[in-house]
């Protein structure tokens, strides 16, 4: 099975201020959304919180917490070899499953990580909160990449970047 990051973030790796993406890209959210539906999504608490505490249709949610109650739609693991056993036990054959937040789950993921999605937003955020984990171009190649130019519905200028581990390229 795969792991695979998606992730949204600024020039300087902002991903969150004050529990929030800060800033609204619909074209963002419809690539996320192809990207993940069909495949299991696995979060931490707080960017659980973030998306409105209700899971994602068409997708197994997992919600990564040492505190939280499992509730109706979502499977609760204390860390994430509990989650990666789950999938394994639950979802045979499955290809790959999404890190889908926050910083914190990111930057614990990035050693076993094969791919990253990751829209880069074309603007620096000064009182970001959360980042994404620097990487390098040693260990990662980027696949593609898919230029958006800002229009009336997204205030920043973005791009789609997808990005595989040198290591894990076949």
């Amino acid at each position: 099975m795969k792991l695979i990051s998606v992730v949204a973030a600024s020039e300087n790796n902002v991903i969150g201020v004050n529990n929030k993406m800060p800033w609204h890209l619909p074209d963002d959210l419809k690539f996320f959304k192809k990207t993940t539906s069909g495949f299991p999504i696995i979060m931490g608490k707080n960017t659980w919180v973030s998306i409105g505490a209700k899971p994602l249709p068409n997708r197994t949610n997992i919600v990564i917490s040492g505190s939280m109650e499992p509730t109706d739609g979502i499977i609760v693991v204390k860390h994430m070899a509990e989650a990666i056993s789950w999938l394994t036990n639950n979802q045979p054959g499955l290809e790959k499953a999404f890190i889908i937040g926050g910083g914190q789950l990111y930057r614990a993921t990035m050693d076993l990580i094969d791919e990253i999605y990751m829209t880069r937003i074309h603007t620096s955020i000064d009182d970001g909160m959360v980042y994404f984990p620097e990487f390098s171009e040693n260990e990662w190649e980027r696949q593609w990449t898919e230029f958006h130019d800002k229009d009336e519905k997204h205030v920043f200028s973005f791009t789609f970047e997808h990005w595989v581990k040198k290591a894990n390229r076949r």
